[in-house]
């Protein structure tokens, strides 16, 4: 599975929740804020951009946003919400593709590191964001935990997600740190419709070592954008790493 041949027409038109889901104004809110603290006045460039779910509502907070995007569609449907004065975009991909000028802020949301399907295609994404940073500025990636805590022996599917007319599950290769995404959407008819992504889970600790080899260092690890503590027990992450400057080594 490709990832351009995934986020297709179809996808990119059912993308878009306004109000709900990850574009609830509980979820949204809270990282546009904190995207617009640590973006401190200068541009921000999106990996993965998508519609513009946290691109939109950030430039209308006074932050200049580029982005980065390798689905045509999905630019496609961001068009009908921003142009390109508004919010410029380069079809390509965030781990190779170039965005003119520099940034202060690198930001990638909602677990969309693990679409890079490689660990090198991983850590070639955070070199990517190196080279588009002013000195000491910051690359902000939202992630989740994986859940192999849950995965008993022997199993390698887990349900994370149960409700009326929808399941989700997640299909495990520990071998490959690789998971495939199943979302079964069903009426009261005998037909379901699939959607599947496949991405390549990072732990944090791994995550903070593809880091380092890019010229970053930890700055902060919260739990949530509105910046509850992380712990064992924390489902997700949102982590901000700092380029390093010459006199920080």
């Amino acid at each position: 599975m490709r990832q351009e041949d995934i986020w297709d027409h179809e996808a990119a038109q059912a993308y878009d929740t306004p109000g709900t889901g990850m574009f609830a104004p509980d979820v949204l809110e809270p990282a546009v804020d904190r995207l617009a603290e640590l973006a401190g006045g200068g541009r921000a460039l999106e990996f993965a951009i998508g519609t513009g779910r946290v691109a939109i509502p950030l430039a209308q907070r006074g932050v200049p946003v580029t982005g980065i995007e390798l689905s045509r569609p999905m630019i496609e449907q961001l068009r009908v919400k921003a142009g390109e004065t508004a919010i410029p975009v380069i079809a390509g991909d965030m781990a190779t593709a170039e965005a003119p000028g520099a940034y202060t802020l690198v930001y990638l949301v909602f677990n969309t590191i693990s679409n890079l399907l490689t660990q090198g295609e991983q850590v070639a994404c955070f070199r990517n964001a190196a080279r588009h940073l002013t000195q000491g500025g910051r690359f902000v990636i939202e992630l989740w935990v994986p859940e192999l805590r849950r995965l008993p022996p022997g199993q390698q599917a887990i349900v994370f997600n149960s409700e009326p007319g929808y399941i989700a599950l997640d299909t495990y290769d520990v071998l490959h740190q690789h998971v495939v995404s199943h979302h079964f959407r069903f009426g009261d008819g005998k037909q379901a419709r699939l959607f599947r992504s496949p991405h390549r889970y990072i732990w944090p600790s791994e995550l903070d070592l593809m880091a380092q080899l890019a010229g970053f260092e930890l700055e902060a690890r919260y739990a949530d954008w509105a910046g509850s503590e992380f712990t064992a027990e924390s489902p997700s992450h949102v982590s901000v790493y700092r380029l390093k400057t010459a006199d920080r080594g």
